[in-house]
């Protein structure tokens, strides 16, 4: 009963302390860790556990074994990230690691375990490439949902946090938007996708945990949320985007005609999984010496370069020659939906193909969150915080969460001490548009887009092919500009309006790098070039006002 109050209180609420826009691991740190004096708003597209988090099977990285070691977690993500990590944050992270995972512990995830114990004495460990000993924390092969589960619950218990779901983020609103001379940023524009209004939240903090921005690709293995959405409303609102043209393709995604995004655990190799040409012949020793344990960029680009070479829709993934009762304890969510698709791991192998996965750039933010606006702060896979260099290690994503999600409430806590005034905020103006009755343009310029980044900007790219998606991009923007411009939005124009500009963002960070390096690759560079070793940053046009008359413009 006092839950269901709360939450009509909230539907009438316009005013908070923070606005956390996404409900993954990372914004739920960030609400959970934050003192409870304060009144949070968390806010989801759907409902609170449809983010990425409960799709990640892996687990989270953290140097618990005896044999290993925090330098060694370090070295590892540095190799994995070919050069381009910041390695005092990289060992910032893997110093607190541990931290992170009692603090899970203390949250009630149930870890997968071999022995009895308390905090992190007696947890099973995976293995997974790129990682040079067992660190990987899990629970079974389902980490995301078991954490998802435990911090959701948290979350609605908490009586300062309300929970908004079926809510699109528009645009952060801040100074410069206002046309005045600071850029602060004064809360958001959301729309509430249950009765078709743009509300307006105002809140002198505003956190972006919206994931990335994989469903730009056509082929995905993230969940329908993940489209740029934080990365974008950040550029419009003046903060300096980096690091774009790397994105992560996970080497194994299930290839089945009725389940086109679900995962096949990087654990599955860690446990011994062999990857197969359709005759059954072993490939990946021809490609490294680490073979099904070498890093993401580099098994993916290996089974990409075979498909093409031999003309074939997928390869394989077997580990039907370990135990069965291994399999049936280690993965039984993969085991169970294979089963259900008529593929028995157990005895057969699994057909898979490259799908992306992660976006490795995004918004620059410093240890604590801080982007270029103050207020505004960026966590989770929206942020480019250094961690990940050229590509990411594998389970460094969930540890990436935990750990900036509590520095992120840490610099909040003590900022919020200081009162902030917000100034009148100009509520949305929806009085020169029109409902559209061309709703079919949305869905086909979507397919356009996803279309285009695939066979252009995927595993293997040219000059050529760049210069192909960045026209087509050039003028799908024109046309969604033009629609958002004169139609009342949806939460589909919304993610249009965000993938469309995380796709320029990323063709033109990846037609500045002339070279290959981690998960960029290029056959006009196809060397690594150590002139290049920099962070490819790009920094938006002065942020464009809110017009007088009406709250939206694009940018």
């Amino acid at each position: 009963m006092a839950r269901h109050k709360r939450k009509q209180m909230a539907e009438h609420r316009t005013g908070y302390d923070v606005l956390v826009i996404g409900s993954g691991l990372a914004g739920l740190t960030v609400a959970l860790q934050l003192p409870e004096h304060l009144h949070v708003a968390v806010l989801s597209k759907g409902t609170l556990t449809e983010g990425a988090t409960p799709y990640a099977q892996g687990g989270v990285s953290a140097a618990l074994d005896a044999a290993d070691s925090v330098e060694a977690h370090v070295r590892d993500t540095l190799e994995a990230g070919a050069g381009l990590n910041d390695e005092p944050i990289t060992r910032f992270v893997a110093e607190r690691a541990r931290e992170a995972i009692e603090w899970l512990v203390d949250q009630e995830v149930p870890f997968s375990r071999i022995a009895p114990g308390e905090g992190t004495e007696g947890l099973h460990l995976h293995q997974e490439g790129g990682h040079s000993h067992r660190r990987v924390v899990h629970a079974e092969d389902a980490t995301g949902a078991a954490i998802s589960r435990s911090l959701s619950s948290l979350v609605a218990e908490r009586g300062n946090i309300d929970l908004l779901e079926s809510r699109y983020a528009v645009d952060v609103i801040t100074g410069a938007r206002l046309g005045r001379g600071e850029n602060r940023c004064y809360g958001a524009y959301v729309l509430n996708d249950s009765t078709g209004r743009v509300e307006l939240l105002r809140a002198p903090h505003v956190v972006l945990a919206c994931g990335g921005a994989s469903k730009v690709y056509l082929y995905s293995t993230s969940p329908y949320a993940a489209t740029g959405d934080g990365i974008a409303m950040a550029w419009r609102a003046g903060c300096r985007v980096a690091n774009m043209e790397f994105n992560q393709f996970h080497p194994t995604c299930l290839y089945h005609p009725e389940e086109r995004s679900f995962l096949i655990s990087e654990a599955v190799r860690g446990e011994g999984g062999k990857l197969l040409l359709p005759d059954g012949t072993p490939f990946m020793y021809r490609f490294d010496e680490r073979e099904e344990l070498a890093p993401r960029d580099v098994v993916a680009r290996a089974i990409d370069h075979e498909m093409k070479r031999l003309g074939a829709e997928c390869l394989y993934l077997d580990i039907s020659h370990r135990p069965a009762e291994l399999i049936e304890e280690r993965f039984p969510t993969i085991l169970r939906r294979c089963l259900e698709l008529g593929i028995d791991m157990r005895k057969e192998p699994l057909p898979v193909v490259p799908a992306a996965h992660y976006t490795c750039g995004g918004v620059i933010a410093d240890r604590a969150g801080r982007t270029d606006v103050p207020g505004l702060y960026a966590v989770g896979e929206t942020a480019c915080s250094g961690l990940h260099g050229a590509n990411r290690l594998a389970s460094n994503s969930l540890l990436e969460c935990l750990v900036f999600g509590a520095e992120t409430a840490r610099d909040i806590s003590a900022a919020a001490a200081e009162s902030i005034p917000i100034p009148t905020l100009p509520p949305w103006d929806e009085s020169r548009v029109t409902d559209s009755d061309e709703q079919v343009v949305v869905s086909h310029n979507w397919s356009e887009l996803r279309r285009a980044m695939w066979n252009y900007v995927g595993i293997v790219r040219t000059d050529r092919r760049l210069e192909r998606a960045a026209r087509r991009i050039d003028l799908l923007s024109r046309e969604i500009h033009e629609y958002y411009s004169n139609f009342r939005i949806s939460g589909d124009l919304v993610e249009l309006r965000n993938l469309i500009r995380v796709a320029d963002l990323t063709v033109r960070c990846a037609s500045l790098r002339r070279e290959s390096r981690g998960l960029h690759y290029t056959l006009d560079f196809p060397e690594r070039d150590a002139r290049q070793a920099r962070w490819t940053i790009l920094v938006p046009a002065k942020p464009r006002p809110f017009g007088q008359l009406r709250a939206r413009s694009d940018g």
